[in-house]
């Protein structure tokens, strides 16, 4: 009888944060189902938990799976996690995927300095964080094909009403991460941004239901995302299938702004 199949992630370890739900989770589950070991980490621990529970017997082999509870604004956090993590793998992740993120919506003439800080502080400020710990790491466990993944929008490239400070945000993640490729390139480490459209996930929920057909009709192929469309996007860049991709914005969008 032939052997269960082994997934192109067996044997790799993978950190995502925001897996708490929405996009983090299923990129967790995808990268379960390919053999990674997937370290969900999430500011919301319980939510984390729930994620790293969903992981069980997806990929079989010899994967483990773990969750922490992180605040991407943290140095001290971050730091904290990934000695934690070479404490229980003995090694540091070699993919790194970053999925946080908050919005804190309101025109640009009555944003608060205080909303406009949050979003940067959570989106720029934790990605930064998390791209210079997860370097440091991939460096000095000298991992093979190391790749990080930020999760940009396609808002941050054309720009979108009430997001003033998302928009900057996501704009700075993809410029920042096209530098860290060229830094980075030296030691084999990858480094990719995914920018996706309208994918339906829980932050749509407040968004009236007239507005998101009036989006989904300017869609090319006439449907929103799903968390699985990006999902599939950070497998790709994840895997050896990329190896000869850095610096690279992937569009995941139906094509609404060719």
């Amino acid at each position: 009888m032939a052997g269960k199949m082994v997934g192109n992630l067996a044997g790799r370890l993978a950190l995502v944060t925001g897996a708490g739900g929405g996009i983090g989770r299923t990129i967790c589950q995808r990268f379960a189902r390919e053999g990674a070991s997937v370290i969900a980490a999430d500011i919301d621990g319980p939510n984390a938990l729930e994620t790293a529970k969903t992981l069980t017997d997806l990929g079989g082999g010899d994967a483990r799976h773990s969750h922490y509870e992180l605040d991407v604004t943290s140095s001290d956090h971050v730091e904290q996690l990934m000695a934690d993590i070479k404490k229980d793998y003995a090694t540091h992740p070699c993919i790194s995927v970053n999925g946080h993120g908050i919005t804190r919506d309101d025109f640009l003439i009555k944003m608060s300095e205080e909303s406009f800080n949050q979003v940067i502080n959570v989106n720029l400020k934790g990605t930064f964080l998390m791209i210079q710990a997860a370097a440091k790491g991939m460096i000095e466990s000298k991992v093979e094909n190391g790749s990080i993944v930020s999760i940009g929008s396609i808002s941050g490239k054309v720009g979108n009403l009430g997001q003033a400070n998302y928009v900057a945000s996501k704009a700075a993640i993809d410029a920042m991460s096209r530098t860290c490729a060229k830094e980075l390139a030296l030691y084999g480490i990858r480094c990719n941004v995914i920018l996706p459209g309208f994918i339906q996930t829980p932050m749509l929920n407040t968004i009236p239901s007239k507005l998101i057909k009036k989006f989904t009709s300017a869609i090319p192929l006439r449907r929103l995302g799903s968390s699985e469309d990006v999902a599939k996007a950070a497998y790709f860049l994840a895997s050896t299938e990329s190896s000869y991709i850095t610096g690279a914005s992937i569009e995941v969008t139906g094509g609404i702004f060719m």
